[in-house]
């Protein structure tokens, strides 16, 4: 163990750094992934997040928490993706105005509750921008070889809302699309139903991340499917931005 791991293995947030943006990359028409370069090693773990924080000539601040788009790889670099809103404070300024070499003031990583190590299986159920700590989770187990520890459902509207939409399909995952399926889709249109939930080891641990009422209406499912309450992680999130 280094000085710089904590004994828990999680990262200790500490103060305000500053990274510089290295790349931004468009996923959908409201959404970009912005690589980000630290000044030292992340030591994040999948499903943690960073708060960005913004600062005016006059002084005033304004921060707000986005998901750790990457998966832990020991280096320097993390990918945050923010879906733009019309009114947010920090999402129009990160979508309007950063640009790659830019500096940009961050903390963390933070949480310990929707987190997986990569080493115990897990369903992964994320429901629009919701499947970004997903993300982190999926290519974690892509990474370490081990793609069959996990099992993901996006449910997204259309097929131009989908967030990664290159890398995320593959044999382990599965997208349902509510309002407009792709050309020869299996699956018609339609919400997240008891039908999409697999049967999933005893073991298995779920990670359900999504808007309050996609987060609802899934742990239902899961519920009615006979899984407990005790093998469900959720994580919500609002429209701030």
């Amino acid at each position: 163990m280094t000085a710089t791991e904590p004994p828990t293995g999680l990262a200790v947030p500490g103060a305000w750094r500053v990274a510089t943006v290295i790349a931004v990359q468009p996923e959908t028409p409201t959404a970009k992934t912005f690589r980000l370069r630290l000044p030292s090693p992340s030591h994040h773990l999948a499903g943690q997040h960073y708060l960005v924080r913004l600062t005016a000539p006059d002084g005033y601040t304004a921060s707000r928490s986005y998901s750790v788009a990457s998966p832990p790889d020991g280096s320097s670099d993390i990918e945050l993706t923010v879906e733009r809103l019309p009114d947010g404070e920090v999402s129009t300024f990160l979508h309007d105005d950063l640009m790659p070499g830019d500096d940009l003031e961050v903390r963390g990583p933070i949480g310990g509750w929707f987190i997986w190590r990569g080493d115990t299986p897990a369903l992964l159920i994320g429901g629009g921008s919701g499947v970004v700590p997903l993300r982190a989770m999926l290519c974690l187990a892509r990474d370490q070889h081990r793609p069959d520890l996990v099992r993901l459902l996006v449910s997204v509207r259309r097929p131009e809302d989908l967030y990664y939409s290159k890398e995320l399909p593959g044999p382990e995952t599965t997208v349902i699309y509510t309002r407009q399926a792709p050309p020869g889709s299996e699956r018609p249109p339609g919400r997240l139903s008891l039908a999409d939930i697999p049967a999933i080891p005893e073991d298995a641990t779920v990670y359900v991340c999504g808007s309050e009422s996609f987060s609802e209406a899934a742990t239902d499912l899961l519920m009615s499917s006979g899984i407990l309450p005790d093998r469900v992680r959720i994580e919500k999130f609002g429209p701030s931005g």
